[in-house]
């Protein structure tokens, strides 16, 4: 039994920025009920969600780091505190498992943990060589960029909001944000608890409502645009923002790869695959949909990757009990269903699943393994976005990596070896932002001092690292000038001048300095 109430769903709706009595219905995924009606925001309501924000601002950038690091601190115990709440309205709006609600959940802790030590000097003026030595002081400066709109998808809508959203605060932003109404309770519940570590007033406003309204909307008017989501949006936010020569990151599609090489532990593989392509039914912009194994050990692993997928544990429970949950929504059961049929109908042939689970709740999706799959089907190259998955047989690495890349986008690639030199040689021909090795997903995105992000059409810049950070700060290079060095002065011939510089400049790159 869940633990949402009426009471805590009217708290959470009083942090939406709604000057309407609008409402959106959300949805209870396990039952398929009404699970809470939102407020609905205007395009009004987000213009003056920004003007205020930008009010926040000015006072938040003027706060020391150590000052601002010490807020999310506090929240970062408070989530380990209200937890079980964090993972029954993940649960509750998502239908994933709790043991993929238990994974979101922690990710923001992460991301808190690394940037509380790796802020202060990251954000810190930084002193640069200038122009000439001892002559010429330059620094560094990070200023925040102002106000930054954040738009989240509804598969992670606790750990996508606060891994973006954790950085361009502590740098100095506000923050207004557009999280998916499907599951603004779980964000929202997350707002509640930054407010109450202490952070000031106004300074992370939330806005909900449809895309092509509210979305558009904080695109035309922050200094910043986050966004994580499908290509096709991407696209049109980046071409958006560019007309105002606003900066965007844009975290998009994929078709990831999972290479097992000849080498491979089997069982570690089989069960590594397993945990991975399903995780949190296949809605994850990480998770493989493309398996690619060497003839040598196909059949094995073939054999011990379905016995897996096939002891899978289905179950609609606000426990640990299940190995996999539910799709989100109708609308994601009917893309997975179009490209399961379609495939089927194509000649594809499916070793296990291929069919929904109405009898365990209204949008469940058996695990799906396919192989016989062809480029005119539609899982070939487009993103199912749920729990199917298509192995084929290469001959060697060469073809492994050849077919990984042949595709438009570049998010997430995974290789299983028993020799790390022999997969981080792969990893290194493979176009992704991120590649795992021996794992699926879960080690290249919790390592957050290294940038994650997609190549080709999986998007533009990076989360995490100090990139992750500095994204949302201007840079600023302020330089002094010590003594006069492009003009000489009034007595020295120019011609003699411009001698002297260059003999300068030879005797700089002799002595390795310039």
């Amino acid at each position: 039994m869940n633990t949402i109430t009426d009471a805590l769903v009217a708290r959470l709706c009083d942090r939406v920025s709604a000057s309407t009595s609008d409402t959106l219905s959300t949805v209870e995924v396990f039952t398929g009920g009404t699970l809470a009606k939102v407020p609905r925001s205007s395009p009004q309501d987000v213009a003056e969600a920004v003007e205020a924000a930008r009010v926040a601002q000015r006072a938040w950038a003027n706060v020391a780091v150590a000052d601002r690091i010490a807020i999310f601190e506090r929240f970062h115990a408070l989530v380990l505190e209200h937890s079980e709440q964090v993972l029954d309205l993940l649960q509750a709006e998502t239908g994933k498992s709790r043991r993929d609600a238990f994974l979101e959940a922690a990710s923001p802790l992460v991301t808190v943990g690394y940037y509380a030590r790796k802020a202060p000097k990251l954000l810190a003026s930084q002193r640069r060589e200038g122009m000439m030595p001892l002559l010429v002081k330059t620094t560094e400066l990070r200023a925040p960029k102002g106000v930054v709109g954040i738009i989240t998808p509804w598969n992670y809508p606790f750990a996508l909001a606060f891994t973006d959203l954790i950085p361009a605060l502590i740098a100095g932003n506000a923050v207004v944000l557009k999280p998916d109404t499907q599951t603004a309770l779980s964000t929202l519940f997350g707002v509640d608890l930054l407010y109450q570590a202490g952070l000031p007033q106004g300074l992370l406003r939330v806005v909900l409502g449809d895309g092509p309204v509210v979305g558009t909307a904080i695109v035309d008017t922050a200094d910043y645009v986050g966004f994580t989501g499908s290509t096709r949006t991407g696209r049109e936010i980046a071409a958006r923002a560019g007309q105002r020569l606003v900066g965007c990151s844009l975290e998009l599609g994929g078709k990831n790869p999972l290479l097992i090489l000849a080498d491979a532990s089997l069982a570690k593989a089989a069960t590594g695959a397993v945990q991975t392509c399903f995780s949190n039914s296949g809605q994850l912009c990480m998770s493989p949909e493309r398996l690619f194994v060497h003839t040598a050990v196909y059949d094995a692993f073939v054999a011990r990757f379905i016995e897996e997928v096939k002891r899978m544990n289905l179950t609609a429970a606000y426990d640990f009990s299940a190995d996999m949950g539910s799709l989100t929504s109708r609308r994601q059961l009917e893309t997975v269903s179009a490209h399961v049929e379609d495939a089927r109908e194509k000649g594809a042939t499916v070793l296990a699943g291929g069919r929904a689970r109405p009898d365990i709740g209204p949008f469940f999706y058996e695990p799906t393994v396919l192989t016989d799959v062809t480029p005119e089907m539609l899982c070939y190259d487009s993103e199912t976005f749920g729990p199917v998955v298509s192995i084929y047989r290469v001959a060697d690495d060469v073809e492994a990596i050849a077919r990984a890349n042949a595709t438009m986008y570049g998010l997430n690639a995974s290789i299983f070896s028993k020799s790390i030199p022999h997969a981080e040689s792969v990893a290194a021909q493979l176009n992704a932002g991120t590649v795992n090795i021996n794992d699926g997903h879960v080690v290249g995105f919790g390592s957050a001092d290294a940038p994650m992000g997609g190549m080709k059409d999986s998007g533009l810049g990076r989360r995490n690292g100090a990139e992750g950070l500095l994204k949302y700060t201007e840079a600023q290079n302020v330089s002094v000038q010590k003594v006069p060095l492009t003009t000489p002065p009034r007595w020295l011939p120019y011609g003699l001048f411009a001698k002297n510089m260059r003999a300068l400049l030879r005797l700089f790159r002799k002595a390795g300095i310039r």
